[in-house]
C-alpha cells in the first residue's frame, strides 16, 4: 500500500497535473502511466546492457540504438526542464508510440496517444516524483498504479466503477487460476482482473517463468480484455505491461452488441465486474444473446456474453448486482434457471453494500459457476460477507484484518477451498448450503435472504404491573423534584 511520503508525492503531482490545466482525472493516469512506461523502458534496456557487459557480448534486443542515448529516462531526467520537455515531446513520445509490433494491443491504442503535458515545470516534477520511487519493487510499482487508479473519480459514469483489489484479489484466490488458463474479462476497464490473475500466477507458479512454452502463453496468449473506452483500453494496456505482461490481447469492442456475437469459446476462466448501467437500445444487442434472456439490462446480458466466451469446463467469478439474484422478472428468472439447470452454479457470495464507496453504494453478490451445458447443480455454497477489512461508510479507512468481525476475506478463501468441511453447517452460520431442490422450489431465488435463517435472542421484560410502579416512582421523584425547585425561588 502506498503510504507516508510517497502518497504525499503521488497527491502533490495529481494536484499539480489539476493546476497546471488538466484536470480530468483520466488523462492525468493516462499522462502518468506514459512516464511510467517510458522509465520502465530504459530499466529494461540498462538490465540487457549490465548482462551484455558480464557476459562481455552486444546487447541482446536493445530498445535504444547508440545514437538514442538522449531518449533515456537515466538521461533526459537531469536535463534542465526546457531541454527536457523538448526531448520527451517532440523525441521520446513518438519513440514509444512506434515500439512493439505493428499487430500488438499495445501499438494499436498508443496510436493516437497525445502527450499532453505542455508545461515544463510539471514534467519535471512529474519526473522526480516517479524516479524517487523503488519501481524495481513489483509491489511498490504496483501499489503506485493502484492508487493512481483509486483517484480515477469519473467512476460510476455508465455503470462503471473501479473494483477494490482486495476484492479482485479474493476472486482470483477462488478461481485457482492454473498456468494453461486462458483468462477473460468482458469489460476490463484499466485491467485490473488481468493484472491480479497475473500476479497470482507469479506467487503461486513461479514454474512459468523456467519453461519457455508456458512464458510464451503467460505473455501473449494468456490474458484477454474488451471495453469500448479507448483511454481505458490505453491506461490498461500500460497497467498490464508495467505489470511484466508483455502482449495481452486487449480489444476495442462493445462485447454485447452484434459486432461482437462471433467471440465464443475462447477462454477457460472469465473474471469480471461488468457495468450496471441500466438498459441499452435492444437493436443493437447480439441476437445470440437475446436467444438466451430477453432483456436490454446490462447486468442480465453480461451472464450469458460470460457462458458464451467461457469453453466447456470454464469457470466464472463475477459482481453482480443484488437485483440480478431475487428480480422478479421473466428474464432474472430465466436467467438464474439457465445458471441452475443447464450448468454448474457452486457459490453466491453476498458482500455489504459498502463495499463500493465511495462510487457506488449498490449492494452486490458474486457469483461462481463452471459452464458444463449438462447441468451439474447439485447444491449452492452461500456466505454473508460482513466485512472486508475496510469501514464500510464513506471513508473505507483500514480495519484490523486479522480479527474475523473487520475481514471476513480469509475466512471465505479457506472456507471455499475447504467445501467438504462446510456439510455441517447450518442457516444460522456465516456460510451454508442449499441444495438445488429448494432453490428451484423458490422459483430459483438466489438471494441469500431467501436462506438464511436469524437467531433471535429472547429478551425478558418485566410484567406491565411492576412497569407502571417504576414509571409511578419516578414520577413522585420528579414532583418532589420540582416543589423543592420552587420552594429555593419562593
Amino acid at each position: 500500500m502506498i503510504v507516508g511520503e510517497i502518497k504525499s508525492k503521488v497527491d502533490r503531482l495529481w494536484d499539480t497535473f489539476w493546476s497546471g490545466g488538466i484536470s480530468n482525472p483520466l488523462t492525468v493516469m493516462e499522462q502518468i502511466s506514459y512516464l511510467l512506461f517510458i522509465k520502465r523502458l530504459d530499466d529494461i534496456h540498462t538490465a540487457r546492457e549490465k548482462k551484455a557487459h558480464r557476459l562481455k557480448r552486444d546487447i541482446e534486443n536493445p530498445i535504444f540504438s547508440p545514437e538514442q542515448n538522449h531518449l533515456r529516462w537515466s538521461q533526459f531526467k537531469d536535463f534542465d526542464p526546457e531541454k527536457m520537455h523538448f526531448v520527451v515531446m517532440n523525441e521520446v513520445f513518438p519513440f514509444i508510440k512506434k515500439i512493439g509490433n505493428d499487430g500488438s494491443s499495445y501499438a494499436k491504442y498508443m496510436k493516437d496517444a497525445i502527450f499532453m503535458i505542455q508545461k515544463p515545470v510539471l514534467l519535471v516534477e512529474a519526473v522526480d516524483m516517479i524516479n524517487d520511487i523503488p519501481m524495481e519493487d513489483r509491489d511498490t510499482k504496483g501499489d503506485l498504479y493502484e492508487y493512481l487508479l483509486s483517484k480515477i473519480a469519473s467512476a460510476g459514469v455508465n455503470g462503471q466503477f473501479r473494483t477494490p483489489r482486495h476484492i479482485i484479489n479474493m476472486m482470483v484466490e477462488l478461481m485457482q487460476i492454473k498456468p494453461d488458463d486462458v483468462i477473460c474479462d468482458p469489460a476490463c476497464g484499466t485491467g485490473g482482473f488481468l493484472v491480479a490473475a497475473g500476479e497470482y500466477l507469479r506467487k503461486e507458479h513461479p514454474e512459468i517463468f523456467s519453461n519457455q512454452e508456458l512464458m510464451h502463453h503467460f505473455n501473449e496468449k494468456m490474458f484477454h480484455g474488451f471495453d469500448f473506452d479507448v483511454t481505458m483500453l490505453r491506461i490498461g494496456c500500460m497497467n498490464m505491461i508495467l505489470h511484466g505482461i508483455e502482449n495481452p490481447n486487449i480489444q476495442y469492442k462493445d462485447s454485447l452488441s452484434e459486432d461482437s456475437s462471433h467471440e465464443a469459446d475462447i477462454c477457460t476462466c472469465v473474471l469480471a465486474n461488468p457495468p450496471f448501467k441500466g438498459s441499452i437500445d435492444k437493436k443493437a444487442i447480439a441476437k445470440n444473446l437475446l436467444s438466451e434472456v430477453s432483456t436490454s439490462k446490462t447486468e442480465l446480458l453480461f451472464l450469458p456474453l460470460m457462458l458464451r466466451l467461457l469453453k466447456t469446463g470454464g469457470r466464472c467469478a463475477v459482481i453482480v448486482p443484488d437485483g440480478v439474484l431475487f428480480g422478479a422478472s421473466n428474464a432474472h428468472k430465466d436467467l438464474r434457471k439457465i445458471l441452475v439447470d443447464q450448468h454448474k452454479l457452486e457459490a453466491v457470495i453476498s458482500m455489504p453494500s459498502g463495499v463500493f464507496k465511495p462510487y457506488a453504494g449498490v449492494s452486490t453478490g458474486i457469483l461462481i459457476f463452471t459452464k458444463t451445458n449438462s447441468g451439474g447443480t447439485d447444491k449452492v455454497w452461500y456466505y454473508d460477507m460482513q466485512a472486508d477489512g475496510l469501514s464500510l461508510d464513506e471513508k473505507r479507512t483500514e480495519l484490523d484484518s486479522t480479527k474475523h468481525e473487520c475481514n471476513n476475506l480469509p475466512d471465505i478463501i479457506n472456507r471455499y477451498k475447504n467445501l467438504q468441511a462446510e456439510e455441517s453447517r447450518t442457516r444460522t452460520d456465516q456460510s451454508f448450503f442449499v441444495p438445488k431442490d429448494e432453490i428451484i422450489s423458490n422459483g430459483y431465488d438466489l438471494s441469500i435472504n431467501r436462506y438464511k435463517e436469524v437467531v433471535y435472542e429472547e429478551v425478558q421484560y418485566n410484567s406491565p404491573k411492576k412497569i407502571l410502579e417504576e414509571v409511578s416512582t419516578l414520577e413522585s421523584k420528579i414532583q418532589q423534584g420540582i416543589k423543592e425547585l420552587e420552594a429555593l425561588l419562593a
